[in-house]
């Protein structure tokens, strides 16, 4: 799960990170291309959401590798050592 996450997170933000440096001109619609391939034309509100939609995959992955990371902290079984029913001295 901890890979999965990163490898989420990862992705999330490296599509993001070239369609915002491949795409800086803007207008009424925006042609959205990636590595010189045009994907789409998109007005406003589809940017948006789909700019909701990549913040929540990136969530969606700092949470896989957050519980991760708690389950893999917590998996262990603490050793005490024993002790003596004694009655104090």
């Amino acid at each position: 799960m901890l890979i999965l996450g990163l490898l989420l997170v990862g992705a999330v933000g490296a599509f993001t990170g070239l369609v915002i440096a491949g795409n800086l001109s803007g207008g009424p619609q925006y042609t959205v291309s990636v590595l010189g391939q045009d994907i789409a034309t998109m007005n406003t509100l589809a940017v948006f959401c789909a700019g909701l939609t990549l913040g929540l995959l990136f969530c969606l992955g700092l949470a896989a590798v957050a519980s991760s990371v708690v389950r893999r902290r917590h998996g262990r079984p603490r050793t005490y050592p024993a002790h003596s029913r004694r009655p104090p001295e």
